[in-house]
């Protein structure tokens, strides 16, 4: 239907933005981070994904193809429907729903409005190997193939949310070198890697 939405921000709401275009003010569910990169008479660019039902046409937005992506892999969990994958994103970032997924952490999951445990566990189960394997192109970019960055399941998993944050392997090979992830836990890991990150 409407693959975006390029326009001028008139109203912002809890988890509603319309967008003016061409004199046609667009009424868009969205989360708080994409909220939160909008600007009130300012222009802005909305990926768009329309659910449509007998007595419903929504329309929903997203500031980057990366959230949009995500999203659309929360409506492929059985279960999970629109509401409950805006929910999702409005509680964590991009960025943190796809560590949360790669590191098994139900709790983070949780965090959202109407996600109980057994959704949150059925989320992680369906959607762990999907993020963990690829890592999610920037602005309708092919998906990269994600190599393990260094030996072990949980080096691997690490890169992969490493690789998932939009690291590159070698910046990811650099970031885990003397690393002790025979100790730590990939979340652990992970956080090493990111305070390696910035110090690079």
């Amino acid at each position: 239907m409407f693959y975006y939405l390029n326009g001028t921000v008139t109203v912002l709401e809890a988890n509603l933005a319309v967008i003016d275009v061409g004199g046609v003010g667009y009424a868009c569910h969205t989360t708080a981070y994409t909220l939160s990169q909008l600007q009130l008479g300012k222009p802005c660019k909305l990926f768009t994904y329309c659910y449509i039902k007998e007595e419903a046409f929504d329309i929903f937005g997203f500031a980057t193809r990366e959230e949009q992506n995500l999203f659309l892999r929360l409506l492929a969990v059985s279960g999970v429907g629109p509401k409950a994958a805006l929910s999702i994103l409005s509680a964590v970032t991009p960025d943190q729903f796809i560590l949360a997924v790669v590191t098994g952490d139900e709790k983070t999951l949780m965090l959202a409005q109407g996600v109980g445990k057994k959704m949150a566990q059925r989320i992680l189960l369906e959607l762990k190997d999907k993020l963990t394997g690829t890592l999610p192109g920037q602005d309708g970019a092919a998906p990269v193939p994600l190599a393990a960055a260094a030996p072990g399941g949980k080096a691997t998993e690490a890169a992969a949310a490493l690789a998932a944050l939009g690291y590159s392997q070698s910046e990811i090979g650099l970031a885990l070198k003397g690393v002790d992830v025979e100790h730590l836990s990939v979340e652990e890991i992970v956080r090493a890697g990111l305070r390696a990150m910035v110090k690079q």
